[in-house]
């Protein structure tokens, strides 16, 4: 059995954040998505995805300057070396299109293993507001998503 990265639609990799992300629902748009997939016999089974990443403009407006495109998501099923293995594949594809920086957030909580291991870097802690303002009423941000995140980039 091995891993391996393909490519995959929006709707599929949507399908999967909404079964296993931890905090996140899908999303609307994406510059691609791809997933990670193990076979287990090549030659015969279809692959079984076992995680995905989905790449967007910037969600904040100030990094969205025509360089830099953000993984809005990625998730897997705790397939060992799964999350490196996107991340790293993200970056190949981005840097391949023109692009001169990708960037990512986590929660403070989360270790960010992945990303290192994938040669990411932590650039700091970011944001920490509600979306939501008297000018501009929006939702609520849930609970567990409020606060400062930590941004990540590599480049």
């Amino acid at each position: 059995m091995s891993l391996q990265i393909v490519p995959i639609s929006l709707a599929e990799a949507n399908a999967f954040v909404a079964e296993h992300h931890r905090h996140h629902a899908p999303v609307v748009g994406h510059k691609f998505s791809i997933a990670a997939a193990r076979y287990y016999a090549p030659e015969v089974d279809d692959p079984v995805i076992c995680g995905v990443a989905i790449v967007g403009r910037p969600v904040a407006r100030g990094n969205d300057d025509g360089w830099t495109l953000e993984v809005n998501r990625c998730c897997t099923d705790g397939t060992r070396n799964a999350c490196s293995m996107l991340y790293r594949a993200a970056w190949r594809a981005v840097s391949a299109m023109g692009y001169r920086r990708l960037i990512t957030y986590t929660l403070p909580a989360e270790g960010g293993a992945s990303l290192r291991g994938a040669g990411w870097r932590l650039i700091g802690e970011r944001g920490g507001g509600n979306w939501n303002t008297p000018a501009r009423p929006r939702i609520d941000t849930d609970a567990t998503l409020r606060g400062q995140k930590l941004l990540w980039e590599v480049s």
